[in-house]
């Protein structure tokens, strides 16, 4: 009889080979790496091979996969031979002389079989959020160019740092299959960046990247065959003009007469650059800051005439280039997105909140795996009011606002600086490090204590490295000397890093000593004052905190600075056992900020910049809020503010003169040339405008004018282009700018009267247009002298912005409300207010 035995199925092994390399800190192994192969797992078996000897000073560098796409293998054996074919030294049996990068580039090498060059040693992919820019961008080009052959469509990404521009950039133009890449920025100093990305990844081998081109170069771009070339230089210099004659640079010529499949302008924000740039430098002497202006956005800026019109949507009338498309970068371009320069189809939005979502998310779903967003730190917003006393000998405005330039102002004193209050600044430096006497006497009877800077345990962490921002050099000085006096031994911890003056040197030659004074950051402590140097393209990852000690009026600005501390500051394989491991040095930075009003202002408009077209304003305030809390110490106590709270502490820091001006703003209208034509081509639409007050007095070819005058100096500026003559501004470019503005301030005084008729009505909870056309139309023409059919066609035919719109007229309403209780009339709970075109809450709790 058979006797039957059970089969018993084994289940294959998932046994995968890893190269892995690792290095012994002596000096017998100085500079040498150790490559090796395993299936047990690294770190078992490194671990095994140096138990024995009892060596513990050891870090595991590398660890990679030896598996090829095709599912064959390669051998440690093969990687050491690679790198000695490479020239690189085999010291002793598994032994090399060589760093983890050329290890990578050797591995990478083996599973392509390719020759990467001894730089290329980055295989990383795409991010979702990359490969959705990389989609968005091609989609919108392929369907303008399907409709429209001849039109070089634009496109905006509007993505904060550390959103990989770059790289990103270069998959775009892999993906359109471009040849000929032509970057312009106003900050020659990003240079370093795309280059870096160009020869670092594998994606690019045989890419080309020209800077200052020879004649060598020039035959490179006439083969469309080739490779892609990448020609980067700055705005200043390649439409900047010869000093002499007023032309083209010579040395720029081919620049113009090439055919390009892709322009690229990178930071395009600073297309705006003598507002932002006066704000952050003015505190610097005028020698020094005319220099650091000339390092930060290149020599030539002073002399660069932007010659576009700031109506002009037309890149050819500025850009003597021809292109296929364009792609604009930018961290903070609010204003071409308010203005309407670029519409939603047009733009893809990487923002701080979107990051700090995405950062949420993958910790919530893959909370085994490594956070790519993981290191990048969310940051908080602390506002303080300061006492009385000190509100009061500084001071501006209506309001009281405090106003840190005087407070923190100076005086010179036999070649030194000194604050002109001296006293109260020391009495500030007590009070941020919790030790004010009559604060503390405060806290006792109210039994709430705040967290200042310097004094709670949580926040003493965050201002181990901090930067101090300061209104001018001499405060820098002033601050410097203060701290280091006899009686404030708590600050002689720090070390105080003046970077601010000449003699702190210009540019990034600034940093050195701050990196270097900071060290690893982990047992000393640094202060840095500074009032301008270091606050852009800058990155210290530990710092950790910044206190606002000046008056800055743009949210761009303001939260350029304050991004300075949202670097990532992280140690890759803590442990020396695993190269994917990271520890997170700062998971939070701060912003201390101690002009409330104006705070909360910045936070209110870098909301609104950041979600221009929501139709809720208070919607865009909590967005940002969920990841950015602000908190607000009012003298009591500390509360976190809500997007209703927030609304209306901005609100109540204004007058009724500052809303006014809400309506005086050239974004309310539309006068670009589409616009004009509408108007020229539907005679109701033209009859409708004519009607309007302001234009009773005009004649109605004004629009036609304008259009066949600026379409005139358009035809006129390219052909002067072509013949390299000097551009000078003609009578005729004079004459339509002008009616163009006249045009423009009619329309705005029209829409002047909308506060009246907002005013006058009781419809507080329905839209404009519905209480204009429905609700109040008598009283509506007798205000404005239109009526709701006049109305109807400005509106639909986009003559009026609605999106600046609900924005005036939200202010107006929350404005109001405190007036209207003492009349019993109350935004009360479930209330609305009605916009231009939408409803809101009245109430706001932030979900």
């Amino acid at each position: 009889m058979v006797e039957r035995k059970q089969l018993t199925l084994e289940q294959k092994p998932e046994t995968e080979l890893r190269i892995y390399a690792y290095s012994i800190q002596d000096a017998a192994h100085e500079g040498q790496l150790k490559i090796g192969q395993t299936t047990q797992g690294v770190a078992n078996r490194v671990s095994q091979q140096l138990q024995t000897a009892n060596i513990q000073n050891y870090t595991i560098e590398l660890d990679k996969s030896a598996h090829r796409e095709d599912g064959t293998i390669f051998s440690d054996t093969s990687v050491r031979k690679h790198l000695q074919e490479k020239g690189f030294e085999k010291v002793d049996l598994e032994w090399m002389r060589c760093t983890t990068a050329d290890v990578l580039t050797a591995i990478q090498e083996l599973k392509t079989g390719e020759d990467l060059g001894l730089g290329r040693n980055q295989d990383f992919k795409m991010r979702l959020e990359q490969e959705s820019a990389v989609e968005k961008t091609v989609t919108y080009f392929k369907s303008v160019w399907n409709s429209k052959s001849e039109t070089a469509p634009r496109f905006l990404w509007n993505a904060k740092m550390r959103f990989g521009k770059t790289f990103t950039s270069y998959k775009l133009v892999e993906r359109l299959e471009a040849k000929k890449i032509l970057v312009l920025t106003f900050k020659p100093a990003v240079e370093d960046s795309w280059k870096s990305d160009l020869y670092s990844h594998v994606d690019f081998k045989n890419w080309k990247f020209l800077t200052e081109i020879s004649d060598s170069d020039l035959s490179l771009l006439e083969i469309d065959e080739s490779d892609p070339i990448v020609y980067f230089g700055s705005f200043q210099d390649v439409l900047g003009r010869d000093r002499d004659t007023g032309t083209i640079k010579a040395k720029n010529e081919w620049i113009h007469t090439t055919n390009w499949d892709l322009v690229i302008f990178d930071e395009y924000h600073f297309g705006a650059w003598r507002e932002s740039v006066k704000e952050l430098f003015e505190g610097e002497d005028p020698g020094a800051a005319k220099s650091e202006i000339g390092i930060e956005y290149g020599g030539d800026l002073a002399f660069f005439d932007e010659a576009r019109s700031e109506l002009s949507r037309d890149e050819d009338d500025f850009l003597p280039i021809t292109t296929k498309a364009y792609l604009y970068l930018s961290g903070t371009p609010f204003r071409a997105i308010g203005s309407g320069e670029f519409v939603e189809d047009q733009i893809f939005n990487w923002t701080y909140t979107d990051e700090q979502q995405a950062k949420e998310s993958f910790a919530s779903k893959y909370p085994e795996k490594h956070n790519p967003y993981g290191a990048l730190p969310s940051m908080s917003l602390l506002t303080y009011q300061m006492p009385e006393e000190l509100i009061a000998i500084a001071n501006q405005g209506e309001f009281n606002e405090f106003d840190l330039n005087s407070f923190f102002g100076v005086q010179e004193e036999e070649g030194s600086f000194k604050f002109t209050y001296a006293n109260e600044v020391q009495k500030f430096l007590n009070i941020i490090r919790g030790t004010d006497s009559a604060k503390n006497m405060d806290d006792l009877k109210t039994n709430r204590k705040a967290p200042f800077p310097y004094e709670d345990v949580a926040l003493l962490s965050y201002t181990q490295h901090s930067i101090w921002f300061l209104p001018n050099v001499g405060a820098c000085h002033a601050m410097a000397e203060l701290l280091q006096q006899n009686h404030n031994t708590f600050w002689h911890d720090y070390d105080i890093l003046i970077v601010a003056g000449k003699d702190a040197g210009l540019g990034a030659k600034a940093l050195p000593p701050v990196k270097t004074a900071i060290g690893k950051g982990l047992r000393t402590k640094t202060i840095t004052l500074t009032c301008g140097k270091l606050m852009t393209g800058v990155t210290v990852p530990q710092w950790s905190s910044i206190l606002m000690l000046r008056n800055l009026q743009s949210p761009e600005t303001y939260f350029q600075a304050a991004f300075r501390v949202q670097s990532p500051w992280s140690i890759k394989n803590p442990n020396g056992d695993n190269p994917d491991e990271e520890e997170i040095m700062k998971p939070n930075c701060y912003i201390f900020d101690f002009a409330p009003t104006r705070a909360l202002r910045q936070v209110a408009e870098y909301s609104y910049g950041l979600s221009p077209r929501a139709s809720n304003p208070e919607s865009a305030v909590s967005d940002l809020l969920n990841f950015l809390p602000v908190l607000a110490y009012d003298g009591s106590e500390m509360l976190k503010i809500d997007a209703g709270a927030l609304l209306d502490l901005n609100v109540s820091g204004t007058s009724a003169g500052l809303l006014a001006r809400k309506w005086q703003s050239a974004l309310l209208v539309n006068v670009d040339n589409d616009t004009l034509k509408k108007i020229i081509n539907n005679k109701n639409l033209l009859d409708t405008v004519m009607r309007i007050e302001g234009f009773k007095k005009l004649n109605s070819d004004i629009f036609e004018r304008v259009v066949n005058l600026s379409e005139g100096v358009t035809k006129k500026k390219k052909e002067k282009k072509e013949k390299g003559e000097k551009r000078e501004m003609t009578k005729e470019e004079k004459e339509y700018k002008a009616l163009r503005k006249e045009i423009q301030e009619k329309l705005i005084q029209f829409a002047t009267r909308i506060p009246t008729f907002m005013y006058l009505t009781d419809y507080r909870e329905y839209t404009l247009q519905d209480v204009i056309t429905k609700l109040e139309p008598d009283l509506f023409k007798s205000v404005t002298g239109l009526s709701v059919n006049d109305f109807h066609m400005l509106t639909t035919n986009e003559i009026f912005n609605p999106t600046h719109i609900n924005q005036a007229i939200f202010a107006f309403k929350r404005f109001e409300d405190p007036s209207l209780t003492y009349t019993g009339i109350q935004s009360g709970e479930g209330s609305q207010y009605g916009l231009f075109d939408t409803v809101v809450s009245a109430n706001v709790t932030g979900e």
